[in-house]
């Protein structure tokens, strides 16, 4: 990150930044996409326990991988700040907190799967696959919440080329583990869609290992000495990383929980609609990858602004990327619309599930262009560490607001299981509206004061 002048800088800048990151959020996704794409092929109950599998994992994934988010706004204001120094001593301290939180979810998780598996009908195959995907995805949840912490640390510092030459590296080796576990090919057991969840873990131990290697090496970021001169853990660093980092875990977990919960009322359904839902779902999230790679660019170029009291400049961003990520909200509508059965049909050769899957992909059409509002929001504000709010908001919009209309749709009008997508739309939009609004009285809050400052 640098400072600059014009708004064709600003644009500029963004764009160098922007590029790597939408590479790599591409790429952490696709591991899913092929996951699920995989699955499907080999059969209806493969792709619904990977559906059941993947729902449980995501919530809990992005949100607690959300507390480690906070490192971004962190390190990007006190690079703004010119602190150097301060920055070293937090990613250290976010590297034990990252191995913390992901042993003692993981243990939780083990404890809890059953229980959580045993709410809902599911058949005794489709059961089974959802429990040893997560299983076996759980062994790798150590060195992906390192990864992202790491990664979330290089791309606060604008070397975002770097997170996407590694994803790009261990991508190709995802999709060939999935080939070998799923379809037990060259002599390694079939294991259908459990095998996808090894294949993943497998290549989150490659990526976190790969990133390691790269900051103790690599010369922009070997100054800052992440892999020696290590110091003792800190009870009160970790606090204040979890003051910021736990509201934005939260707020992230709200709304991807509630795409869960959709997929958890589809098993009252039978099991070609699940593979449907999750199919159209799964498609409509990669399309999405843009607005969420605007809104972590947003982060990184609002909080290097806001650390260094240019608030002028930080708005400056924050409507550039709300316009772009309108604007590509509106073109993955429209990639939608045109090939809704050439989409379906990657994911089965079902009919009945390619026909199920286009009246999804209907529904998904405007749900992107209220993800396309607020995930920007979402970014702004985290790069001025402002959160609680956030946090609030999120809650009530998709699940005061959200599901419970779903809820009513879907089991009390015409709709049935596409009522439930409703209240992904119905909550997307609420989300947005208020982060808009919040948006605009900060950055109104943060002139005034600096004016005054300067009187």
């Amino acid at each position: 990150m640098y400072e600059t002048h014009t708004l064709r800088e600003k644009f500029k800048l963004f764009m160098i930044i922007l590029v790597p990151i939408l590479i790599t959020q591409i790429g952490m996704y696709a591991m899913n996409f092929f996951d699920t794409i995989m699955a499907g092929q080999a059969g209806p109950d493969e792709l619904a326990g990977v559906a059941i599998g993947s729902n449980i994992w995501l919530p809990v994934f992005t949100g607690l991988n959300g507390i480690m988010m906070a490192i971004s706004p962190i390190v990007s204001q006190l690079k703004g700040a010119r602190k150097e120094k301060d920055i070293s001593k937090s990613v250290k301290q976010g590297v034990y907190l990252s191995v913390v939180v992901a042993v003692f979810i993981g243990t939780t998780g083990y404890f809890l799967l059953n229980p959580i598996l045993d709410l809902f009908s599911l058949d005794v195959r489709v059961r089974y696959v959802a429990e040893y995907y997560l299983i076996t995805l759980g062994t790798g949840i150590v060195p992906l919440f390192i990864f992202n912490l790491l990664r979330s640390f290089i791309d606060a510092l604008g070397q975002t080329k770097i997170s996407m030459a590694i994803i790009l590296l261990t991508l190709p080796t995802n999709v060939l583990l999935n080939y070998l576990f799923i379809f037990g090919k060259w002599g390694f057991p079939e294991l259908g869609g459990i095998g996808a969840g090894l294949a993943t873990s497998l290549t989150y131990w490659a990526a976190c290992l790969m990133i390691i290697f790269v900051i103790h090496k690599v010369y922009p970021l070997r100054p800052y000495k992440i892999f020696t001169d290590w110091i003792t853990p800190s009870v009160k660093s970790w606090t204040e990383q979890l003051k910021i980092g736990i509201p934005i875990g939260f707020a992230i977990f709200f709304e991807t929980s509630i795409f869960s919960a959709v997929t958890f009322f589809m098993t009252a359904y039978d099991t070609y609609t699940l593979a449907a839902h999750q199919a159209a779902i799964n498609f409509a999230s990669l399309l999405y990858m843009v607005p969420l790679s605007i809104a972590f660019t947003l982060t990184i170029a609002v909080g290097f602004e806001a650390g260094a009291e240019r608030f002028k400049d930080a708005k400056s961003y924050s409507y550039m990327g709300i316009v772009m990520a309108i604007g590509s909200s509106l073109a993955a509508g429209l990639i939608l619309y045109v090939f809704n059965e050439s989409v379906a049909r990657l994911y089965s050769s079902n009919e009945q599930v390619i026909e199920l899957t286009t009246k999804f992909i209907f529904f998904a059409i405007f749900f992107q262009l209220s993800d396309g509002f607020g995930a920007p929001l979402q970014g702004i504000l985290r790069g001025y560490k402002d959160v609680n709010i956030t946090l609030l908001m999120a809650f009530i919009s998709y699940w005061v607001i959200g599901l419970p209309s779903g809820y009513l749709m879907a089991n009390y009008t015409v709709l049935g299981p596409y009522g439930y997508w409703m209240s992904l739309i119905i909550g997307l939009t609420a989300g947005a509206l208020t982060l808009f609004l919040r948006m605009i009285s900060l950055q109104k809050r943060n002139l005034s004061k600096h004016e005054k400052a300067r009187i």
